[in-house]
């Protein structure tokens, strides 16, 4: 067993993003960073490492046939050594965690469960699973603020919702994409049973519901600037979910870029709120 092997199934990249997210929440949250919330990043990145892991280890059958390059699929870390190390991330991560604050440490707490039961059911349930994967996209702006008190929780309450109802939308436009592979491997989504179709109407509302929580006024950020900038990427998370209206096919959907332009939309909300938090 390696120490590049340990490093790698903990997907060092995805873990570090979801890290430094939790500390653009506290930017969003407060308009500064301080070096104790540095402690933010290290909590949720071990605790993103934790679920990483635990995936690899219920997912490794599969992983054989597909990915058999990742670490426990090659051997290079037994099942039961991944185990231990995930045993160590989410203890890590718990542990520091309750040097935060007593609102970071309950979200920690409830996204750690929720990685477990994600990766040994959620996964693999449909519309469960789905929101399983948009509360902890949103919830980390949640922790973030969590750190500044309930006022500061507050602050992000927009920010997590519209994160919450676009990744529901892009999830299900994923599985939308994918709908032959799915059907192939077993796999029983949300489009497979409701159809595309609905399945293109149910991530427009949702995109609508982003954009009613976009101009919400929950925190100090919200004013002119943040609105004008707020109304073009409002527009574009909306051109992203309108795409899929009118899809009856996955290559219909995975052909008009409706997931991609979404994450674009994201990405520049995230923008918005931090520029319009600091000015």
């Amino acid at each position: 067993m390696s120490a590049s092997a340990f490093i790698r199934v903990t997907r060092p990249h995805n873990a570090v993003v979801a890290g430094l997210t939790a500390l653009l929440g506290y930017l969003i949250a407060t308009g500064t960073l301080t070096p104790p919330s540095l402690l933010l990043a290290v909590v949720v990145a071990l605790i993103t490492a934790g679920g990483n892991v635990i995936n690899d280890i219920y997912d490794v059958e599969i992983d054989r046939i597909n990915r058999p390059e990742r670490p426990i699929p090659a051997g290079e870390i037994s099942l039961a050594g991944a185990k231990v190390y995930t045993v160590m991330l989410f203890a890590g991560g718990i542990a520091l965690a309750t040097l935060t604050t007593a609102l970071c440490l309950a979200i920690a707490l409830a996204n750690a469960v929720i990685l477990i039961a994600y990766a040994f059911w959620l996964k693999r349930t449909p519309v469960l699973g789905n929101l399983a994967v948009a509360y902890l996209a949103g919830s980390v702006f949640l922790f973030g603020g969590a750190f500044a008190g309930i006022e500061g929780l507050v602050q992000n309450l927009s920010l997590a919702a519209i994160t919450f109802l676009a990744t529901i939308a892009r999830e299900v436009l994923k599985d939308a994409e994918d709908v032959d592979g799915d059907a192939a491997g077993g796999a029983r989504t949300l489009p497979m049973i409701v159809g595309i179709r609905r399945t293109g109407k149910l991530a427009f509302a949702c995109a609508c519901g982003a954009v009613l929580a976009s101009i919400l006024p929950f925190g100090d950020w919200w004013g002119p600037f943040y609105l004008a900038g707020i109304v073009v990427v409002d527009i574009v998370i909306l051109i992203g979910a309108s795409r899929g209206l009118s899809c009856t096919t996955s290559d219909c959907v995975r052909e008009s870029g409706a997931t991609s332009i979404l994450r674009t939309g994201m990405f520049a909300a995230l923008a918005v709120f931090a520029v319009a938090a600091v000015i």
